[in-house]
């Protein structure tokens, strides 16, 4: 089909909130059913995704815990090293989707070895041979796919049961715990997340307030921890939030698209295809790229390499006007990129900011934070003029909302 077609079948679907409702005649006693079925939904929802984050939880540490007890099983095992983490993300990725890169797995591993839990550590799970190999040496690298689990699926879940009710709290909290440095200030956030019933939000505010080090320097440590452990209304979760949570959403290897409206949707994927029609500089890595800095999670809308000048180019579409917020918020994934994504020999990563907003169309490159003022240059003579873009950017907006 072609791709306009595609568009315009996609853009004139009618939205669930746009049928209206206000013709319905009033029946008496609908409200509370109304309510009540709400109420139920609501409810249901929370604890859909708390079991959800009891189980991912436990998998996450079970995961953790296979992993440093294989890396401990002999020096073939020892010398795979850090290409352990890599194999076993590309191969866990192709059979479960997302959630499994190497930074995850280093996360299961660091949550176990942070959170031993020795007394259950040892595992009905056994590992057996392969039949092709009855060999008591460790397995070498190769052999790592050849070794089935005996124990069958209820004794898994059985398993995952008792690993979940000794790990109370969400992957959420535990992946903002395990970055502490300090493990009497793990024990103390644990426990105090757990006392109080902190939210995400609160353990994440407790720990950049230095609550655990202001609670050490108090004279009146137990009114310090009464007051302090309260709740602010910024730090309630709503239903919504919690079930959009990148973490179970990835978890579930579900799509995380939810924010997106479709004229955005449409408008990336056309910047995709006419920025690699521009020419063959333009090497296309990767859409809705997500990332996370601290407890936050981020998403970059495009991510390109240019060839000749051998960076990578970050872009974010926005629907609004361009404010100083975006060109913050650009450098931060620059920072990001520069740091994790960009390999040696390569240049540092440029960002490019359009914003799509009614009245006008505005693309910025984000270049302040170049070292070299002849690299500068020679970024803004290959890369493709603003106005260009800007001009694409909005016939392609009037394009797509003529269709909707």
């Amino acid at each position: 089909m072609p791709q306009s077609h595609q568009l315009k079948s996609r853009m004139t679907t009618p939205k669930p909130e746009s049928i209206k409702t206000a013709s319905e005649p009033q029946v008496p006693g609908y409200e509370h059913l109304l309510g009540g079925i709400d109420l139920l939904i609501t409810t249901a929802r929370r604890f859909a995704v708390r079991a959800t984050n009891a189980v991912m939880t436990a998998t996450y540490w079970d995961a953790g815990r296979q992993i440093v007890e294989f890396e401990q099983g002999g020096k073939a095992r020892a010398t795979y090293g850090a290409a352990l983490l890599v194999r076993l993300s590309a191969d866990l990725a192709a059979r479960h989707g997302r959630g499994f890169s190497v930074d995850n797995l280093e996360r299961f591993r660091l949550f176990y070895q942070r959170f031993p839990l020795p007394e259950i550590s040892a595992t009905p799970l056994r590992i057996s041979e392969s039949p092709t190999r009855k060999s008591k040496e460790p397995p070498r690298a190769g052999q790592i796919s050849a070794m089935p689990l005996r124990k069958s699926e209820p004794a898994v879940l059985a398993w995952i049961e008792t690993l979940a009710s000794r790990l109370p709290l969400s992957w959420s909290h535990y992946t903002r715990l395990i970055r502490l440095k300090s493990n009497d200030a793990f024990t103390f956030y644990h426990g105090e997340a757990l006392r109080g019933g902190w939210t995400i939000k609160q353990l994440d505010r407790q720990i950049t307030s230095k609550f655990y080090e202001r609670a050490l320097l108090s004279r009146n440590k137990a009114a310090m921890l009464t007051k302090g452990g309260k709740a602010t209304p910024a730090d309630t979760l709503t239903p919504d939030e919690e079930i959009r949570d990148p973490l179970v959403l990835e978890f579930l290897n579900l799509r995380d698209e939810y924010s997106e409206t479709d004229l955005e949707d449409a408008l990336i994927r056309h910047l995709e295809t006419f920025l690699m029609e521009l020419g063959s500089d333009f090497a296309f890595i990767g859409r809705q790229r997500r990332l996370r800095i601290g407890s936050e999670w981020y998403r970059i809308d495009l991510l390109f390499f240019h060839r000749r000048l051998r960076c990578l180019v970050v872009i974010d579409l926005k629907l609004g006007k361009f404010t100083h917020a975006d060109a913050g918020q650009m450098h931060l994934y620059l920072n990001y990129a520069r740091e994790h994504w960009t390999h040696e020999g390569e240049n540092p990563p440029v960002g490019l900011i359009l914003c799509a907003e009614k009245d006008e169309s505005v693309a910025r490159y984000a270049l302040e934070n170049l070292g070299s003022k002849v690299l500068a240059r020679e970024y803004q003579m290959l890369l493709p003029n603003e106005k260009l873009l800007a001009a694409e950017l909005e016939k392609t907006r009037h394009q797509l909302a003529s269709t909707r």
